[in-house]
């Protein structure tokens, strides 16, 4: 059995039977006003995250949303857009796609805002997308690119790319581990459908979204998730994996490379009002301004004493200087 079908399988059983243990994360559930998620889908909120973010969501925008769950973030995303096929669901497993119609039904009742065509439910592979090319303005994924081998996670973010709109956005949730897990935990099948074994560093993740095209990556949170440890993995040591939660932007190629937000800030604190950099930088005095990580790079180039340089804190929320 190939490590897909493996996966496959484990969402099967969890469609059938919620799996409420099966992925954690601790991230409050977004209750919006108006909004009441069924608990059926809290119980099936199968992510390391959240993907739903309102600043994203403005103006009604077209979504898609790979890999289902219990439908608790389609609900969450249908909620932004009230219209008919306004979100695209799309999964490989069909017990799952039989589960989030039910749940709907659930949500119906629930809110009366919703209905179930808010949501166009469709069978699909994350590496051969049935949607067309430049049509999504937000597309997300929920603990599920972790899963994903080296070549297959290219071909999925290469998906992704194709489908969206100019500047539309790719938004996230994935576990990333910084330590090296060995050949035995890599090559698990079902640890790595439980979002355990295949974890790349931020640093892989990132560029693996960066080869794809995306010009400005947002990091913008990194969370604690799950620990391997040699009483229960085969493991020699300790392993610490996190989530984080990024967003992916299909904006052009800037010539000097990619613009990647990690929570970096600059706040300069010298004898005038301001400080401009003559490249499209302008620090007002002590005032902080987010910088991406090569801005970052170039403003410390310069060699100044009276700018000082926060490190990445990985929770990037807006307003940069890109």
């Amino acid at each position: 059995m190939s490590y897909l079908e493996t996966t496959n399988d484990v969402y099967k059983q969890a469609a059938l039977t919620p799996d409420v243990g099966l992925c954690c994360t601790t991230n409050p559930i977004w209750e919006l006003p108006g909004l009441k998620i069924p608990r059926i889908m809290q119980e099936m909120n199968y992510g390391c995250g959240s993907t739903v973010h309102a600043r994203d969501l403005t103006n009604n925008p077209k979504m898609l949303y790979v890999g289902v769950g219990g439908g608790m973030e389609l609900l969450q995303f249908a909620y932004f857009n009230r219209t008919k096929g306004g979100v695209i669901g799309l999964d490989v497993v069909d017990e799952m796609l039989e589960a989030s119609r039910k749940n709907f039904k659930i949500a119906e009742e629930q809110n009366d805002w919703f209905q179930s065509d808010f949501v166009d439910l469709r069978k699909g592979d994350a590496m051969d997308l049935p949607v067309a090319d430049n049509s999504i303005d937000v597309a997300a994924q929920n603990c599920l690119f972790n899963i994903f081998k080296s070549d297959d996670l290219k071909k999925a973010i290469a998906e992704m790319y194709r489908v969206l709109k100019p500047h539309g956005k790719l938004v996230m949730s994935d576990p990333t581990c910084e330590q090296p897990m060995n050949d035995e935990i890599r090559n698990d099948a079902r640890l790595r459908a439980l979002c355990l074994s295949g974890s790349l560093t931020i640093a892989d993740y990132v560029k693996a979204l960066t080869d794809a095209g995306f010009g400005t990556i947002e990091i913008r949170a990194r969370k604690p998730y799950r620990i391997l440890d040699p009483k229960n993995y085969p493991t020699d040591e300790l392993i610490y994996i996190e989530s984080i939660e990024v967003a992916a932007i299909k904006d052009p190629m800037p010539a000097d490379g990619p613009c990647i937000f990690t929570g970096k800030a600059a706040i300069y604190y010298g004898s005038e009002d301001y400080f401009d950099d003559g490249q499209g930088h302008t620090l007002l005095k002590n005032q902080p301004l987010a910088i991406c990580d090569k801005t970052a790079a170039a403003l410390k180039a310069i060699g100044r004493d009276d700018i000082f340089f926060s490190e990445s804190t990985f929770h990037y929320d807006g307003g940069g200087c890109c």
